[in-house]
């Protein structure tokens, strides 16, 4: 480990020394490694710390290593210190994180270090049912709903890793004519909601950890969190944990549901008629935000199972409209 950082380890932390248990994961395209450590800390027995090499790696595991790639993640993992720093404190047990013990960087490496969640939610789900799916349902509604209408400084200005200006790449290889010749307006109607908020911008089913009887979730990774419509973490977070099939026989019942707890988790001052607005709003934004998302992985990954009969049909119908 870096001496420089080693040694404001052990200050945040009032430890005298630490051990790395577990490398939990590495980060995308070898930029760097999430791993657990042990301290001796009186406050602190573990922490999660987040290491990010900010060298541009040499290869990318679906061949996009190129400078536009790269300087997407180099400004994501900036955007992530500046969300633990700045906004994260306003997340509360409805929307839970990982607190932040402190961040620091050294040349071109960068280190964020959290609060272990293993010990709350230890459980992480590969499969849900629908009482879990609305677990995280409710978590993205409070998420949501404390941040409606605030100004995305120092986060992306449009949330989400697919969002279509950082896409240049993807757009480009897009073979269906029609959506790509369309996906700008698409962006445009996300992107003029009259009704923002600030979306986890990676909201799938393996950034949810689970308490252990599965009734309560936190949630990680906000290396693209900016502002936006909510639709875009809902449509993506279905896709990420249902089949098509289930989206298509849930779509309903999820929604209304998910619509129900951002009603509770928002606080304006006349609700009722502004939150009608809002909803009426957003549930005509579902279908385009998941066609958004299918322009993404025309050009990413045309062959991706997420291009399902489902999302297939509601894209066509969008695309007929517009």
């Amino acid at each position: 480990m870096n001496s420089h950082f080693s040694d404001y380890l052990l200050k945040i932390t009032n430890s005298s020394k630490y051990i790395e248990l577990e490398i939990i994961q590495s980060l995308w395209s070898n930029y760097g490694k999430i791993s657990r450590y042990q301290l001796d800390s009186p406050e602190l027995e573990t922490v999660v710390i987040k290491f990010i090499n900010l060298s541009k790696p040499s290869t990318h595991p679906r061949g996009w290593n190129t400078s536009t790639s790269h300087q997407r993640k180099v400004k994501s993992y900036e955007i992530e210190t500046h969300w633990y720093e700045e906004w994260s404190q306003d997340c509360n047990t409805n929307c839970r994180i990982p607190k932040l013990i402190g961040s620091f960087e050294n040349k071109s490496d960068q280190w964020i270090i959290l609060e272990d969640l293993n010990p709350t939610f230890p459980l992480r789900k590969y499969d849900l049912n629908i009482d879990e799916v609305k677990v995280c349902l409710k978590w993205l509604a409070n998420f949501h709903g404390t941040f409606m209408g605030r100004e995305p400084k120092g986060l992306w200005k449009v949330g989400t890793y697919w969002n279509l200006e950082t896409r240049p790449d993807e757009w480009k290889l897009i073979a269906h004519a029609e959506l790509k010749s369309k996906a700008h307006l698409i962006d445009d109607l996300l992107n003029q909601c009259k009704h923002q908020t600030i979306v986890h911008g990676d909201a799938k089913l393996a950034n949810f950890c689970f308490s252990e009887n599965g009734e309560q979730v936190a949630a990680v990774d906000f290396q693209y969190v900016g502002g936006g419509c909510g639709m875009k973490d809902v449509a993506y977070f279905l896709g990420s944990c249902l089949s098509g099939g289930e989206c298509k026989r849930y779509e309903d019942e999820l929604l209304s549901f998910y619509f129900t707890q951002l009603e509770s988790a928002i606080n304006f001052s006349d609700t009722k008629n502004v939150f009608e607005d809002l909803e009426e709003e957003w549930r005509r934004m579902y279908p385009i935000a998941c066609t958004d998302f299918n322009r993404f992985l025309f050009g990413w990954m045309p062959t991706h199972q997420k291009l399902n009969a489902y999302n297939m049909s509601m894209m066509e119908e969008v695309l007929a409209v517009l």
